[in-house]
């Protein structure tokens, strides 16, 4: 079953030896450390498979849920800028199934039965879910770039009612959690026009629930409301998350409209372009954080592991050796909250580490409880001794890998070209503002600063601090961002500001005004002419004074 942990076994990795790869590293503690662990008792069958080698090395992977035409399916085409086979989108709930859409050399359609006996692909364990699963799970595959670093999950939508629950032959919450256990990010697509939650929809964000870090909402299709309307919308979707999330911090909500369309409505055009490039960020960041993850899914893994093995041990000592077992076991099953309660006072175990009581409960009906196996502390000091010492060679490795040979973001698709050029975010705006022009752009308005400039008295032709400073007070501006203003616009660090400085630092409080960011150092295109070490650049600007 595990034959990627025999071939590490050959001397590589033994007792005290460092790993050659991080990758490497999680599968050899997970086998050794932790696996036993889970065997011995029956975690397996309780909360969630075994992880397998490609559970390890795949590619970051991205789960896409929501309610029917929220836009799931033309958000990735969206991403790929390109159909993948498999696709279909219209107003009619159309994706009936789930789609993995990886990359691949050649283009095509896996079925999902296939797919489940592929020892590369990380799904094998969704076999358990059954063929009415499987016939509505595919893998999409294709040549994208974008594909070379992630993997999208797209889900049916959901309806509201009854039906559709019943219809689908499988546990649809449970595949979910499944999905979400091992993706890399979780992202709820909600409508504008679709912002009630549906009884399915709720259990479904629940079945993320510990998963909470993963999760990002996008509000799409915003573009179809005005300014106003969509306040009232982003409220509404707030106080409905409120209700199904309950977390103390609130969800990062995304608005836009993510589909290669013209606007329906341009007054938030720059809100929606700044919202996309920071849902760009965080999905470009996913392979640099992949292994992170990974490192941190396996230690809450443990976490549970253990906390599982002091129940199981616990309700196997409680157990008579000969008669009333039924009965006890009913007894134990009723008292399980105050048996989570014992144990976390016994062991120093923190609440949030227990699984669901109810659900444990219900799950412990099929068991015999006199089977169980008992406590073996050697199991538990193994796992202990890998949280404790293990981890933080892999965290340090980490960092290794990353400062060596960093991971490649994401490219391609939606991705490529949306930060350089003229269609960039914040081109020609702020600080870049005349960054291609031939005249400097502080030089246009020059003629209202050089008023300002002479009734602060100058002397030989430039003005004191004290002088500047009050002046440069009246913006309200707090006195770190003037400060910083003030040394981007003395150029020649002399204490004192000439006519062209001065118009400069007025030109940079304006830009900070206006909400922008200023610079760590002056872009060239804002050094004022004077201050050019080309002299010839004096040609670009006409210095004459009315």
């Amino acid at each position: 079953m595990f034959s990627w942990a025999k071939q590490e076994q050959g001397g590589r990795n033994k007792e005290g030896e460092m790993y050659q790869t991080v990758t490497e590293g999680l599968q050899t503690l997970y086998t050794k450390k932790l696996l036993p662990l889970e065997d011995t008792y029956l975690f397996h069958d309780f909360h969630s498979p075994a992880l397998e080698a490609a559970d390890f090395q795949s590619k970051p992977m991205v789960l896409l849920v929501g309610q029917y035409s929220t836009g799931k399916t033309t958000f990735i085409r969206y991403l790929l800028e390109e159909d993948f086979p498999g696709m279909r989108i219209g107003p009619e709930p159309t994706t009936d199934g789930f789609i993995a859409v990886m990359y691949g050399e050649n283009e095509g359609v896996v079925p999902g039965n296939a797919l489940v006996v592929d020892p590369k692909k990380p799904f094998r364990k969704l076999n358990a879910f059954g063929n009415s699963f499987l016939n509505r799970f595919i893998c999409s595959q294709m040549p994208n770039q974008v594909l070379q670093s992630i993997s999208i999950i797209d889900t049916p939508g959901i309806l509201s009612g009854e039906k559709q629950r019943i219809s689908r032959g499988y546990d649809f919450s449970e595949v979910l959690r499944w999905f979400g256990e091992r993706v890399d990010r979780i992202i709820l697509l909600f409508d504008a026009h679709k912002l009630d939650i549906s009884d399915e929809f709720s259990e479904a964000i629940k079945a993320f629930k510990g998963q909470d870090d993963k999760i990002r909402v996008v509000l799409n299709k915003a573009d179809q409301v005005d300014t106003q309307q969509l306040m009232r919308v982003y409220g509404a979707l707030m106080w409905s998350l409120g209700k199904v999330i309950n977390t103390p911090e609130v969800v990062r909500v995304y608005l836009g409209s993510f589909w290669a369309k013209p606007l329906q409505n341009t007054e938030n055009r720059r809100l929606f372009e700044a919202e996309s490039q920071d849902l760009f960020r965080d999905i470009q960041s996913l392979p640099r954080n992949a292994a992170l993850r990974k490192l941190n899914d396996l230690i809450k893994r443990a976490r549970l592991a253990k906390v599982h093995a002091y129940i199981i041990s616990y309700l196997k000592k409680e157990m008579p050796s000969l008669f009333g077992r039924e009965k006890k076991k009913e007894e134990l099953i009723m008292r399980l909250p105050e048996i989570y309660t014992f144990l976390q006072r016994e062991h120093h175990i923190s609440p949030g580490d227990f699984p669901n009581v109810t659900k444990m409960q219900d799950m412990l009906q099929h068991y015999d409880f006199s089977k169980f196996p008992s406590l073996k502390m050697k199991l538990i000091e193994s796992v202990d001794k890998m949280l404790a010492t293990k981890i933080a060679v892999l965290m340090a490795m980490i960092r290794d890998e990353e400062s060596k040979q960093p991971p490649a973001m994401v490219s391609g698709g939606a991705f490529e070209g949306s930060h350089d050029g003229p269609f960039g975010q914040g081109y020609g705006e702020g600080i870049s503002a005349g960054a291609d022009a031939e005249d400097w752009i502080v030089s246009r308005d020059k003629h209202r600063y050089d008023e300002i400039f002479f009734t602060l008295m100058p002397v030989n032709g430039k003005i004191t601090g004290v002088n500047a400073k009050k002046e440069m007070m009246n913006s309200r501006l707090p006195n770190t961002v003037l400060g910083k203003i003030w040394k981007l616009a003395d150029c020649d660090h002399d204490g004192m500001l000439d006519d062209e400085e001065f118009a400069l630092a007025q030109h940079l409080i304006k830009i900070k005004l206006e909400g922008y960011e200023l610079p760590a150092e002056l872009p060239h295109h804002l050094v004022p002419p004077a201050h050019r070490k080309n002299p010839t650049a004096d040609a670009l600007y006409n210095h004459s004074e009315d």
